[in-house]
C-alpha cells in the first residue's frame, strides 16, 4: 500500500526519556501548577506577623487602658505666676494671675457653642472621643514638614488642657488617648464640652469662655452674639497672634479665621445664609492689662513672652500655665536711662491743650549690645495699662529712610555697578533731580519725589545719604537689584515676613514696616562689622529649679566686613554733617540714619557706636480709633523728623548708657577706593538756615544741613 498522509502502523522510534502513551488509557487530568514553596513560606510569615501585630496592639491597648488612670487636674488648671527678672536678678514683674470663671453650658449661647465646634471639631456630637485616623494624619503632616497639627478631638484637647500639659511627646499623646476614652465612658458630651469651654485659653490671660467674653467684649458670655462667639472661637488656634488690637498686622489672618468659622457653621446648617451675608467682623475692645504690669513692666513681659513662644522655647499655653523663672538680658540701669531720655525729650514736652496732635505721639525704642546681640533696654510706650500695644515690637509703621543703608550695603556686598557699568562707591555721582524716573527697571514706571520736592542735580552717594535723597537711592536699588537688596536686609536682621518688604525700586525708601527692635538688630549687625547673631531677650529660664533649653544663636557673617564698614563710614557722615547732627550730643564717634514715614506718620533715628545700637521712633496714632495719624504740629513744631526728638533721645540715652567707659572709634575696613570720608563742612549761619532744614525734611530743630556733596576724587564716576 502506498504511503498516505494518515496515521501509520509503523511505531515511532522512541526518544530517550520518552515513553509512548498507552492508547487504551484515558488522558490524565491536567494538574494545577505547583505553588513555589518559597512564596507559601512568605505568606505564612506575613500572616503570622499580622496576627502577632494585632495581638500586640490589642495587648498594648488593654494594658494602656488598665494602667492609665484619669489623673487630678494639672498645673495649668491651677496655674502659678511667672517671675521676670533683669539680667542682674532684680525683679521686673510677676505675671500669671489666672483669670477664670467657670460657667454652665446652658449659659453659653447656642450660636457661640456651635462657633467653637465649627472651629475645632464639627463632628463632636457624632464622632468618637478619639480619632486615630486624624492622629496618624497629623503625625504624618508634622513629620513631613506640613506643619505641626494635633489631630485631637475636643475631648482630647480638654484632657490635655485640664489633666495633662501642652508638651508634644508620644507619652503625653498616648496618655491623652486613653484618658479621653475613659472620660468618654464616664462623662456626657455636654459635660466634656462644658469643661473644654471653661479650660481653654483665649489670650489676654483669659481662661475659659466667660473670662474671654469679659476680656474681649466687656460683657458676660450670655450676652455674646454669634459673630463675637466666632471671633473667640477663632482665637483658640492662636490666641495672641489673632488679637487684632495687640497685633494689628495680623488682622487679615484673624478675619480669615473668623470667616472660616462662620462658613463652617453655614456648612453644618447652624447658621442661615442670610445671617452669614450680613455678618460683620466684631472688633474687640482694647485690652485692659493688670495694674501689676503698669509702666514699662508690661511691655517688657509681653516682649519676652513673644520671644519665648516665637523661638519655640515654650508654647503659649504652657507659658500661661506659669511657674517659670525667666531671667532677661535687660539691664536695669540702662532701662531706667532709656525711660528717662524719652521722658525728658518727649513726654515732658507734650501738651495736648496747646497742640492737639500731641495726643497722637507714641514712642518706641530698643537698644542692642553689638557684641552679643542682647537687648539691653526697651521702651514700649507711656504705660502698659494705658497703651497696650508695644511700640518697640509692633510692625505696622514704615521705617522710611532708615532702610537706605541696606541698599548701599547690598551694593558693596555684590560689587554692583551703575547703569553705565561704573562701580558704586561713596563717591559715585547720581542724578538727584526730583521725580527723575528710574532707569533699567522693567516694571511699572517709577519716579519718586524727594522730600519737599527738592532737586539736587549731580550728587555723590555719600552726600545723598547725608541728605536722604530718594531719587538717588531708588535708582541705586535698581542698579543693585531689588531682590538682592531685600536679601541683604534679611541677612542683616530684618525679618523676611516683614510687611511690604517688596523687591521693587520703592524698597529703598522704606515702605516696609519692620519693628524698632528689628531695625536695632539689623543696625547692630552693621556695627559688628557685618557679623550677625540673632537678638535675644532671654538669658535663662528655669522651672522648679530645672533649666529650660534655649535656642542656640550662632553668629554668622551676614555681609562682608568691607560692605558693613563702608556703610558705617557714610553713616558717620550723616551724624557729622547730615540730617543726624543732633546725635553728636552723645559725645562719641557715632553712625546713624534718619527716616520719615509717608505723610509724616512716624519719624526714626537709627544709630550706633561700636558698643551699642539703638533705634528710636516717634509714631502718630489716634488713641481712640487706633488709626495712624501725621505728627504735624506735635511738640509745638511744624513737623517731626528723625533728626529732631528721635536723635535727641538717642544721644541722651547713648551718652548716659556708656558713661564711665572711654569712647571708642570705629575700626573700619573700607571697600577699595573708599578712603575714610571727611566730614561735610556746615553751611554758614544765615537767614536761610531754617528754610534749609525744612527742605531736607529730616533735620531736627537746630540741626545744620549742607547740600554740598562730599569731596570728590579727581576722576568722579557718574551714576544714573
Amino acid at each position: 500500500m502506498p504511503p498516505s498522509s494518515g496515521t501509520s502502523d509503523t511505531p515511532r522510534p522512541s526518544r530517550p526519556g520518552w515513553e509512548p502513551r498507552d492508547p487504551t488509557l484515558s488522558a490524565p487530568p491536567p494538574t494545577a501548577p505547583k505553588r513555589p514553596r518559597g512564596l507559601r513560606r512568605v505568606l505564612r510569615i506575613l500572616l503570622g506577623l499580622t496576627l502577632l501585630g494585632a495581638l500586640l496592639l490589642a495587648g498594648a491597648f488593654t494594658a494602656g487602658y488598665l494602667l492609665v488612670d484619669i489623673p487630678p487636674a494639672n498645673a495649668a488648671a491651677v496655674a502659678q505666676s511667672n517671675v521676670y527678672l533683669y539680667s542682674d536678678g532684680s525683679p521686673i514683674a510677676r505675671d500669671g494671675e489666672i483669670n477664670r470663671e467657670n460657667v454652665r453650658l446652658d449659659q453659653v449661647p447656642l450660636g457661640v457653642r456651635q462657633a467653637v465646634l465649627a472651629a475645632e471639631d464639627r463632628d463632636f456630637h457624632t464622632s468618637p472621643v478619639v480619632d486615630p485616623k486624624a492622629m496618624v494624619r497629623a503625625a504624618w503632616n508634622t513629620v513631613t514638614g506640613k506643619g505641626r497639627q494635633s489631630g485631637s478631638t475636643i475631648t482630647q484637647q480638654y484632657v490635655k488642657n485640664y489633666y495633662l500639659g501642652q508638651e508634644q511627646t508620644l507619652t503625653r499623646k498616648a496618655k491623652e488617648f486613653f484618658i479621653a476614652i475613659k472620660l468618654g465612658r464616664e462623662k456626657t458630651k455636654e459635660d466634656i464640652l462644658q469643661g473644654y469651654l471653661n479650660t481653654s485659653y483665649f489670650g489676654r490671660n483669659a481662661y475659659g469662655i466667660q473670662a474671654a467674653a469679659r476680656a474681649y467684649y466687656g460683657k458676660d458670655v450670655e450676652q455674646l452674639d454669634t459673630t463675637e462667639g466666632a471671633y473667640l472661637a477663632a482665637l483658640l488656634k492662636a490666641p495672641s497672634a489673632y488679637d487684632v488690637t495687640t497685633h494689628p498686622e495680623n488682622r487679615d489672618k484673624a478675619v480669615a479665621r473668623w470667616n472660616y468659622v462662620l462658613d463652617g457653621m453655614v456648612t453644618e446648617g447652624w447658621l442661615a445664609h442670610a445671617e452669614r451675608t450680613t455678618a460683620r467682623f466684631p472688633l474687640p475692645q482694647t485690652a485692659r492689662p493688670a495694674t501689676g504690669l503698669s509702666g514699662q513692666r508690661g511691655y517688657l513681659v509681653q516682649a519676652v513672652e513673644a520671644y519665648l513662644t516665637d523661638h519655640g522655647v515654650l508654647d503659649e499655653k504652657t507659658l500661661a500655665g506659669g511657674g517659670y523663672r525667666i531671667t532677661t538680658t535687660l539691664e536695669r540701669a540702662r532701662q531706667d536711662t532709656l525711660v528717662q531720655a524719652v521722658e525728658d525729650r518727649v513726654i515732658s514736652r507734650l501738651d495736648p491743650a496747646r497742640a492737639p496732635s500731641d495726643r497722637y505721639v507714641r514712642v518706641g525704642a530698643a537698644a542692642v549690645d553689638t557684641a552679643t546681640g542682647k537687648v539691653v533696654a526697651m521702651y514700649g510706650g507711656i504705660d502698659y495699662t494705658q497703651q497696650y500695644v508695644n511700640n518697640a515690637t509692633r510692625r505696622d509703621y514704615q521705617v522710611g529712610s532708615t532702610f537706605k543703608p541696606f541698599v548701599f550695603t547690598a551694593a558693596v556686598q555684590s560689587g554692583a555697578h551703575t547703569q553705565q557699568g561704573l562701580p558704586i562707591t561713596p563717591y559715585t555721582l547720581y542724578d538727584g533731580t526730583n521725580r527723575r524716573p528710574v532707569e533699567g527697571w522693567n516694571g511699572n514706571p517709577y519716579d519718586p519725589a524727594n522730600e519737599d520736592d527738592a532737586s539736587y542735580g549731580d550728587i555723590a552717594v555719600g552726600a545723598a545719604t547725608d541728605l536722604s535723597v530718594n531719587t538717588v537711592y531708588a535708582q541705586m536699588a535698581v542698579d543693585v537689584g531689588p531682590a538682592h537688596v531685600r536679601r541683604t536686609a534679611i541677612a542683616l536682621g530684618v525679618p523676611g515676613s516683614t510687611p511690604d518688604l517688596t523687591a521693587s525700586p520703592s524698597i529703598a525708601l522704606g515702605p516696609a514696616t519692620a519693628s524698632v527692635l528689628d531695625m536695632a538688630s539689623a543696625y547692630a549687625t552693621l556695627a559688628a562689622h557685618g557679623r550677625h547673631g540673632t537678638y535675644t531677650l532671654v538669658e535663662g529660664v528655669t522651672k522648679g529649679g530645672r533649666p529650660v533649653d534655649l535656642p542656640s544663636r550662632p553668629a554668622r557673617q551676614a555681609v562682608t566686613r568691607e560692605a558693613a564698614d563702608t556703610t558705617t563710614a557714610i553713616l558717620r557722615s550723616v551724624v557729622e554733617a547730615g540730617t543726624g547732627t543732633a546725635a553728636q550730643a552723645a559725645g562719641r564717634p557715632a553712625a546713624g540714619k534718619t527716616g520719615t514715614a509717608e505723610d509724616d506718620k512716624a519719624a526714626w533715628f537709627a544709630g550706633y557706636t561700636p558698643e551699642l545700637a539703638t533705634v528710636v521712633a516717634l509714631m502718630g496714632q489716634d488713641p481712640e480709633s487706633g488709626h495712624q495719624e501725621p505728627l504735624y504740629g506735635a511738640l509745638g513744631l511744624p513737623r517731626i523728623n528723625g533728626g529732631g526728638a528721635p536723635a535727641e533721645i538717642w544721644a541722651q540715652f547713648t551718652r548716659e548708657a556708656l558713661a564711665g567707659t572711654p569712647p571708642r572709634d570705629f575700626d573700619l575696613r573700607l571697600m577699595p577706593g573708599a578712603e575714610e570720608l571727611p566730614p561735610v563742612p556746615p553751611m554758614p549761619d544765615g537767614p536761610d538756615d531754617e528754610e534749609e532744614s525744612a527742605v531736607t525734611g529730616e533735620a531736627g530743630p537746630g540741626a545744620v544741613v549742607s547740600r554740598s556733596p562730599l569731596p570728590r576724587p579727581r576722576t568722579p564716576v557718574r551714576g544714573q
